[in-house]
């Protein structure tokens, strides 16, 4: 029996999510700022590559690239890893946060929750109002090892490929730099 209502394919009209117990996503967040609104009627892998594409020019506001502000987003993700889901690689860009984890509970809940409460910390750590998050979020299932693996594997490269730094472990806020900061090498478990 499912710890939570089996869901399967949703969608608001937007994009389409896939919401089901057990199932290995990866998960894009973008900052509300950093992307242009999808016009009505592009499918689903158009609005993937215009949201990658946005996040990866770097526009917006960025908030996310003060060290206050990705640690708020870094300790939520850290908070429910084992409760709501099995956390395994994130990276906190300064305009988005991509999270690679197994579901425990709802997907579609998880996101709101992390949404919700980084964004009334940012907004009071920043002294700031109103939106934070863009109001949708893309994810994908990993269908096999392999695909999991170019998961991780993208997620922890994200700041190397963006010239931020030269070595994913020099990346503070992300599963990268956090097994570096603890000690362990990238990918070991977290103990």
């Amino acid at each position: 029996m499912s710890r939570f209502p089996i869901h399967g394919w949703r969608s608001r009209g937007y994009i389409p999510h896939l919401d089901f117990p057990n199932t290995i996503q990866h998960v894009i967040l973008g900052l509300a700022d950093a992307l242009p609104e999808f016009p009505d009627g592009s499918d689903a892998a158009t609005q993937r590559k215009r949201f990658d594409a946005g996040l990866d020019r770097g526009l917006g506001s960025c908030v996310l690239k003060h060290p206050k502000c990705a640690e708020i987003v870094e300790n939520e993700l850290l908070h429910h890893d084992g409760d709501r889901y099995h956390l395994i690689a994130w990276c906190v860009m300064p305009n988005h946060v991509h999270v690679v984890l197994e579901q425990i509970k709802d997907l579609a809940g998880t996101v709101r929750r992390w949404k919700s409460w980084t964004a009334r910390q940012i907004n009071a750590f920043t002294g700031s109002s109103g939106e934070v998050w863009f109001r949708e979020y893309f994810d994908r299932f990993a269908r096999n090892a392999q695909q999991l693996q170019r998961m991780i594997d993208y997620v922890e490269a994200n700041p190397v490929a963006a010239g931020l730094v030269a070595e994913s472990v020099d990346w503070d806020f992300s599963s990268a730099g956090f097994a570096r900061r603890a000690g362990q090498a990238p990918g070991a478990p977290r103990g």
